[in-house]
């Protein structure tokens, strides 16, 4: 039963929600600040924002006319010294969690338009395509007409990618639409799509993204149309792209990380980079030492594999195919290592992190976007006898609850 309070706001949360305390419980509402007295719905422990009564000095307005209803972003309504202070504390409050006292650098922030990759979902209505993100905790569609995070080729391509969805999605089901910003144009995956395209289908999607400089279009894993092999820069490679392939969220990130990875590993001779996907950070570490670089993706290694067969000037790089979530490297097999660096998925790298901790390894570079998991890997390590020698949080969500980190150890 949906009830109507006017409270005031303590503290942010992770979600940037604002958080009330009520008859010793928390409440949590989206939109509000600390300090701030606002009329709210509540319906167990969440609230929905009715009105601000006393705002907070750090209010500002909001940069994206979406903001508020689309689900995608978290923080736009933040003053920038709030948002920093917030986005810090996310990782500090991690690692104080699981008992470590660390100091964090300074930010490294990217600001909006930077995104170079995004997955939008697309439904039909009625006669109209909605084309964009979900509302938080919804399953109602924002249809977008402007993404001030993206890079403005992304944001312009919204009119042609809402086409391409007008002619693919049949009935009321949800679409996807991953679309990334090459060094030639726009790579564009659809899934979700019932069935192959038919005919028809595909030379309307053709025409569409010839008009709109998408060079490929992919659907459930069929090559729709391609005009030009999709190909970008990692690590002063350049190197084609597979459909769908993960790559960082930012170009400055990516830089920004192996400038970190370079002056930790400038001794190494010998690298162990797990979690490699297609090198983004393998090239960097092989112009000094001989690299082993391992992913369970079979064409992500490939295409790191011919990449290094055709780049010279680097050491020499092996690769394999491992899934190191179930297989991570023993202690045996890190014996001849100098550093390791590892980049997993959001859910961490525990079993990889327990088989360093029992190992000789003198350095190990931990990368994630999510806090949780990083501190738990870094705590195994340290338990250990590693030291954190240094965090850097990397901004490249901007105004969303999500901040890349990397973490140096020491033995």
């Amino acid at each position: 039963m949906t009830e109507r309070h006017e409270i005031e706001i303590a503290r942010l949360g992770a979600q940037a929600d604002g958080i009330a305390d009520r008859d010793g419980a928390p409440l949590y509402v989206a939109g509000c600040l600390p300090g701030e007295r606002v009329t709210v719905d509540f319906d167990g422990e969440r609230g929905r924002l009715v009105a601000v009564k006393v705002p907070s000095p750090d209010r500002i307005t909001p940069p994206c006319p979406h903001f508020g209803a689309c689900g995608g972003c978290a923080a736009q309504h933040m003053s920038p010294a709030l948002y920093a202070g917030w986005k810090r504390g996310l990782l500090a409050t991690a690692f104080q969690h699981r008992g470590l006292d660390v100091k964090l650098e300074d930010t490294i922030a990217i600001g909006p338009g930077r995104r170079r990759r995004a997955t939008f979902a697309a439904r039909r209505a009625g006669e109209k395509i909605r084309l964009g993100f979900h509302e938080e905790g919804s399953h109602t569609l924002v249809d977008l007409a402007v993404c001030p995070v993206m890079l403005p080729v992304i944001e312009s391509a919204l009119p042609a990618l809402r086409a391409i969805a007008a002619v693919v999605a049949t009935g009321n089901d949800t679409i996807r639409l991953s679309v990334t910003a090459t060094s030639v144009g726009l790579d564009l995956v659809l899934s979700g799509v019932a069935g192959r395209l038919t005919v028809g289908q595909q030379g309307a999607v053709a025409q569409i993204a010839q008009a709109h400089g998408i060079d490929r279009v992919t659907s459930n894993g069929d090559i729709v149309m391609q005009q030009r092999r999709p190909r970008i820069a990692i690590g002063g490679v350049d190197i084609l792209l597979p459909p769908g392939a993960f790559i960082q969220a930012t170009a400055e990130a990516e830089a920004a990380i192996s400038a970190v990875l370079a002056d930790a590993t400038r001794k190494s001779k010998r690298i162990a980079d797990l979690f490699c996907g297609l090198g983004t950070f393998t090239f960097g570490l092989a112009r000094r030492a001989r690299v082993l670089a391992l992913d369970t993706e079979a064409t992500a290694i490939a295409v790191l594999a011919d990449a290094a067969k055709a780049t010279p000037g680097i050491k020499s790089v092996e690769t394999r195919v491992r899934d190191l979530l179930r297989e991570p490297l023993s202690r045996l097999e890190l014996a001849d290592f100098d550093a390791v660096v590892f980049d997993p998925p959001r859910a961490g790298a525990k079993a990889q992190a327990e088989t360093l901790a029992r190992s000789k390894v003198p350095v190990v570079c931990a990368i994630s976007c999510n806090p949780a998991t990083l501190a738990r890997d870094c705590r195994i390590l340290v338990d250990a006898g590693y030291s954190i020698e240094r965090i850097v949080p990397i901004d490249q969500f901007v105004w969303s609850p999500h901040i890349e980190a990397v973490a140096v150890l020491r033995r």
